[in-house]
């Protein structure tokens, strides 16, 4: 639009020239004919109406320019606009990333505190010696309070039975390996009373059969609580009194011996107590691979809402740019614009000054 308004200028300048210089040769003239006269006066006219329509047509041009000129400020204003909605739309979304990301956090800190929980639990003298309960046997009673003490409640069973129907007073619950293990603790005590009792004529008689009973009862354990595929390798014997332990590790070394091949593990309650610590640390282990599963699953969720964040923290950063690169040529063509309105004005400046050269008297031929 803008180079076919100069076009039209320019042959008007030229037009308003020519008759200029017509009106100059014939004004030379006048005076020899009359109507010459006449025709100078009609051209006068003629480049003063030529003079206005130049001055409309300007008027024109410029009432054209301002309205380009509001419509690229609406155009600016729209990208602004539009810019902003965008950054505040990622912001939103970014608030609610991070908002999901501080919910992870809030789990992977609930699932450290019950790592705390477990590492923190101890067992006291107390607990050991509480809740005498009759339950039949000294030794039964003896190992209820030891395990529930030692123990949570998940980690073991009572009275438990067996696939081959057998009832154990105790079963260990334990991941493979071991497996679940059983504790009997219906130890013959009336044997050993009678031994410790018998007089000294006796006491070899004594021994030998509660050395008898002994290996009996061991016998009877392998065979009733190690089942193959079912609980572990090996059972626990449970002695109520560390003089017992004692006595046996002292004077009868074959029975122990003989517990070592039957895989049958002869404990006291201090001996007891150790093993279920040992029960203890394995499964806290258990549970610790459990919440670090759980916590290796969380820190993959998370790092996928980073991964999330980056691909649209890296979306925002290309509308930014992308609205940047819009600017760009904006400016570029307002620079144009104005510089086009400068050669306009320029033009007009020069057009003004045409009718003051028509009106200019004619100078002196020379000589």
């Amino acid at each position: 639009m803008m180079p076919g308004f100069e076009g039209l200028l320019a042959v008007l300048l030229f037009a308003a020239v020519a008759a200029a210089a017509a009106v100059w040769a014939l004004s030379r003239r006048r005076g020899a004919d009359p109507a010459l006269a006449e025709l100078t006066g009609r051209l006068a006219q003629m480049a003063e109406a030529q003079a206005a329509q130049q001055a409309q047509l300007a008027e024109r041009m410029q009432a054209q320019e301002r309205a380009l000129a509001k419509a690229l400020d609406e155009r600016l204003g729209e990208v602004t606009r539009r810019v902003g909605e965008n950054l505040m739309a990622s912001g939103e979304k970014t608030a609610a990333t991070l908002h999901d990301l501080r919910e992870r956090l809030a789990v992977i800190d609930a699932a450290q505190k019950n790592l705390t929980e477990l590492s923190t639990q101890v067992v006291g003298l107390q607990d050991i010696l509480s809740n005498k309960q009759a339950r039949g046997a000294f030794g039964e009673v003896q190992m209820h309070d030891i395990v529930t003490a030692a123990l949570p409640a998940e980690a073991f069973s009572f009275q438990a039975v067996l696939s081959n129907g057998r009832r154990a007073d105790c079963l260990l619950v334990l991941p493979n390996p071991p497996g679940p293990i059983v504790i009997d603790a219906k130890f013959p005590l009336d044997g050993y009373q009678a031994f410790r009792d018998a007089p000294e004529a006796e006491r070899k008689a004594a021994a030998r059969r509660f050395s008898d009973d002994v290996l009996k009862h061991i016998h009877d354990i392998a065979a009733k609580y190690i089942i193959a595929g079912e609980t572990a390798e090996s059972a626990l014997m449970f002695l109520p009194s560390e003089a017992v332990y004692a006595e046996l590790h002292a004077s009868f070394r074959n029975v122990v011996e003989e517990s070592y091949r039957s895989r049958v593990w002869i404990v006291s309650p201090t001996t007891l107590m150790a093993t279920l610590n040992t029960v203890r640390a394995v499964l806290k282990d258990v549970q610790m691979r459990k919440q670090a599963g759980r916590i290796q699953k969380e820190v993959g969720t998370l790092l996928e809402d980073v991964g999330r964040l980056d691909d649209r923290l890296k979306k925002l950063f290309t509308h930014i740019n992308q609205a940047q690169a819009d600017i760009n040529p904006v400016e570029t063509s307002m620079d144009k614009i104005s510089r086009r309105a400068e050669r306009i004005e320029a033009v007009q400046l020069g057009a003004a000054e045409a009718p003051a050269i028509a009106h200019k008297p004619p100078e002196a031929p020379p000589g």
